[in-house]
């Protein structure tokens, strides 16, 4: 039987980034393609520079997520003059400045960032080209011992507990998750045999690595535990 990744997100704070307009940065209650590829990623000590790496990564995986607990929404206005001697923590342990002329610093920077506050979400994960490494096994190790701190979205996201739950033998990412609260929302991609009334969210959750930038669209459904368990949808 196929094998499954159990992942728990769960902080004080988490950011589930959702499309970004501008300097707002809103987030979803569920952790997209592009966040679980950079988790594993910083796991297993990746670097930026490792676009080709990080794309097939992402390309690889199939998952579903169960909201065990949403969290509350909390946005934060941010502003800071930075000068040209200001660094910032960074995960490599090094610390980054900021470059650009003098007259980049004269006007404070300024942004909105959303976030969901005590959320807790399952994740359930698989491989495609199950025996390519990195393995499922490579995963659970690296999470289990990550090359580097690990955050859920953004820096300041700490997680509460550990990221590692466990790895499960399952006919698939929806059956993994089964066990949970009758009424847990579960997001999964859209596949065939879901009911039709599943809710229909038109997501752009995919990164190319090597611009940078997220692009295309995926269909996700969205239901209870209940229903998808009886075929039908409250």
């Amino acid at each position: 039987m196929p094998r499954c990744l159990i992942l728990v997100l769960e902080g004080p704070l988490v950011a589930f980034g959702a499309e970004m307009v501008d300097a707002r940065g809103p987030v979803r209650d569920w952790p997209g393609a592009s966040l679980l590829t950079g988790l594993l990623a910083n796991a297993l000590g990746w670097t930026r520079g490792m676009g080709d790496a990080h794309d097939r990564l992402q390309a690889r995986l199939d998952f579903a997520v169960a909201l065990d607990r949403p969290g509350t929404p909390v946005r934060d206005f941010q502003t800071a003059a930075l000068g040209h001697g200001d660094t910032g923590w960074t995960t490599f342990g090094v610390p980054e400045g900021r470059a650009g002329g003098a007259g980049t610093y004269d006007s404070p920077h300024i942004r909105e960032r959303d976030y969901r506050a005590d959320a807790s979400v399952r994740v359930a994960l698989m491989l495609r080209e199950a025996a390519e490494p990195p393995t499922l096994d490579d995963l659970a190790a690296a999470l289990t011992a990550p090359a580097r701190p690990l955050f859920l979205g953004r820096k300041p996201c700490l997680p509460s507990r550990p990221v590692f739950e466990a790895v499960v033998e399952a006919p698939g990412v929806v059956e993994a998750l089964a066990g949970g609260a009758d009424d847990t929302p579960l997001v999964m991609l859209d596949r065939p045999g879901l009911p039709d009334h599943l809710e229909r969210l038109h997501v752009t959750d995919q990164r190319n690595f090597r611009s940078g930038v997220h692009g295309g669209e995926r269909v996700f459904r969205r239901g209870r535990w209940t229903p998808l368990a009886t075929g039908g949808v409250s």
